[in-house]
């Protein structure tokens, strides 16, 4: 990960509340050859015993299945908004453009789980994700049947994280009036612009201290 001490959050809270935010995560692996594999899934964390684990769930019999199932290290990449950054916002000129975006790798070891855990998981995620408690597609509304048979062809499976790289790149190495005008430019782009000036503007105060 590209990693440079202008880049990185004040404190650990704003990584773990990133990755909060940001729940749906590129989840890489390799086989038993050192075959990369990547899927894409919706995660639950869960802070206990000082650690932090990710839950989650997918289709049985695919490669990246069977994969985590012969290597259980994985990496998984929470990310956020991103967007260009042009060179000709600054003061001074002569240097490069770039990218401004967020994301945390997260390391850990992969093991897959019982039928309980799996019921559970579903229970919660619909719970979270539909965030309505009249939902009728809540688990715990749906017909058990259909349940059961959908659950036959998933896997449930837990990440012990066992460390966090991030970098919130966000032109923090840039002086205040060029920090202030890409800011400017930003709010006029797409919503990943949009959103990346709203986070440039609530860590401003942060970034510039005096």
């Amino acid at each position: 990960m590209y990693n440079l001490p202008h880049f990185k959050a004040n404190n650990q809270k704003e990584v773990i509340d990133f990755m909060h935010a940001h729940p749906f995560i590129t989840l890489c692996g390799c086989d038993e050859n050192n075959k990369p594999v990547v899927t894409h899934v919706p995660v639950l964390m869960e802070e206990r015993d000082e650690k932090i684990f990710l839950r989650a769930h997918i289709m049985r019999n695919q490669k990246h299945t069977k994969a985590f199932e012969q290597n259980k290290n994985v990496l998984a990449i929470f990310s956020g908004a991103h967007t260009y950054v042009s060179a000709s916002w600054y003061s001074q000129q002569n240097i490069g453009s770039t990218w401004n975006y967020q994301a945390v790798h997260a390391h850990g070891i992969l093991n897959f789980k019982d039928e309980s855990f799996l019921h559970n998981l579903l229970t919660q995620l619909t719970e979270k994700f539909e965030n309505n408690p009249h939902s009728p597609s809540l688990v715990q509304k749906l017909d058990k049947d259909y349940v059961n048979n959908m659950m036959k062809a998933i896997a449930g499976f837990e990440i012990e994280i066992t460390s966090i790289e991030h970098i919130f790149k966000l032109s923090q190495n840039r002086d205040e009036k060029s920090y202030e005008n890409i800011i400017e430019h930003l709010k006029t782009g797409d919503e990943d612009a949009k959103s990346i000036a709203l986070t440039m503007e609530e860590r401003k105060n942060k970034v510039f201290t005096q």
